[in-house]
């Protein structure tokens, strides 16, 4: 702790301009690339499902961007640590089904509870708390059990597209050999060329539109509260706020989770009434900008936040613009790119989850439950598989624990 105070001391006096590197820069730039191939699209499609206006989902796409990107900004800087915050990707997906049974004002008032309770259980430490109490394996596996499926999804990608995304993973292998801190720019250039070079990139009609945000008094009923606000909160506070403390912790970082996660709650709760249904700490993301490719020293990978904040503004301004680049872009290279991201975030939580020599073996074997239950993906009642993973992870850490029998020499 005292190692990241002097060095948090450090970057404040000689500024954010001395701790810049080109490799943070890139970082932070495919972070919000992935952000906007993949989560965004989640949030088109549940706007399309509840059949919103142009006006309101363009709103809501300019909440999530600009409110993420600000948020990211300032908690990155007053901390000196890679805060990178987003909308909650699980909270959409379960509206792709749930927001068209509601009035929309409805909505935005379960947004505004959904707000409120997640900074409750912010400000009061009592999440922070909770995530104490869990075994590091079993959050170590609950933040493996999320990134896992992103890494499988590069060897599917490579067999749909041998040539654009096996090139972009050899390239960053290659890139991991020469340039390390560059072998994800390496891997997007790569990416990139061979997607036109292959005539797989259609060129989007891009239509120059600075939409801004609409403001909705929110109005609310019971009905929304419980189908919209609980599994909301459960989700963005399980799913969402929990691996992405777990990204920080396994990187070395001492989060302080009232400031982080109180002050993405807030962003949420002033934002709710201009479409914001979830704003989090992110876990995919978090890896990309927390991790070795944005910089060696972790003492400046607080950098890539920053930027991936700047980013983040910049393509919400621009979000019609934006959201039909990415989409024009292969689907394959795309789910490349983000599985070479996070590699090195995967391998470290991995590594945490199984480790063996210096822990309890039930917490090990636990942990191995929390892996497998989180990366299958399950989500019965609306409620993400990090959740069921974390739940059965500790529950069965404390039946292990309980009814493990000793050694007859401890007897």
């Amino acid at each position: 702790m005292a190692k990241m105070t002097e060095s948090s001391a450090e970057s404040v006096h000689f500024g954010i301009r001395a701790d810049m590197s080109l490799s943070a820069v890139i970082a932070g730039f495919v972070t919000v690339a992935v952000a906007y191939s993949g989560p965004m699209l989640v949030v088109l499609q549940a706007a399309e499902s509840a059949g919103l206006s142009s006006d309101l989902t363009q709103s809501w796409v300019w909440a999530i961007s600009i409110v993420s990107g600000i948020t990211c900004v300032v908690l990155s800087l007053v901390s000196r640590q890679p805060v990178v915050v987003a909308w909650s990707v699980p909270g959409a997906a379960l509206l792709i089904t749930a927001l068209g049974n509601y009035g929309y004002s409805d909505a935005v008032g379960a947004y505004v509870m959904a707000a409120l309770m997640s900074l409750f259980l912010s400000l009061t430490g009592i999440f922070g708390k909770l995530l104490a109490m869990v075994p590091s394996q079993i959050m170590a596996a609950v933040l493996a059990g999320v990134l896992l499926p992103f890494v499988l999804n590069v060897a599917l990608a490579v067999v749909q597209s041998p040539l654009v995304a096996g090139g972009l993973v050899a390239a960053f292998v290659l890139g991991r050999r020469i340039l390390p801190r560059y072998a994800v720019l390496l891997a997007l250039v790569v990416g990139a060329g061979l997607s036109v070079s292959a005539g797989q990139v259609s060129l989007p009609s891009l239509e120059f539109d600075l939409g801004g945000p609409v403001w909705t008094v929110p109005t609310f009923s019971f009905q929304a509260f419980l189908g919209i606000a609980v599994p909301i909160t459960v989700v963005t506070m399980a799913g969402q706020n929990g691996p992405g403390l777990a990204v920080m912790h396994s990187y070395g970082y001492k989060v302080n989770d009232r400031i982080v996660l109180g002050g993405a709650s807030l962003a949420w709760l002033l934002t709710a009434p201009i479409g914001a249904h979830g704003i989090n700490l992110a876990a995919i993301a978090a890896g990309i900008c927390a991790g070795r490719e944005a910089h060696s020293d972790i003492r400046r990978r607080y950098v890539a936040a920053v930027f991936a904040g700047l980013f983040f503004i910049l393509f919400g301004l621009f979000s019609t613009m934006a959201v039909a680049l990415f989409s024009s872009l292969p689907t394959e290279m795309m789910a490349a790119l983000a599985g070479v991201a996070i590699v090195g975030a995967l391998q470290s939580s991995l590594s945490d989850s199984l480790s063996g020599f210096n822990c309890a073996p039930e917490a090990v074997e636990a942990g191995l439950i929390t892996l497998v239950v989180t990366s299958s993906g399950i989500s019965p009642w609306g409620i993400v598989s990090p959740f069921w993973g974390l739940l059965a992870g500790s529950v069965s850490y404390l039946v292990l624990r309980t009814y493990v029998r000793k050694p007859p020499s401890e007897q």
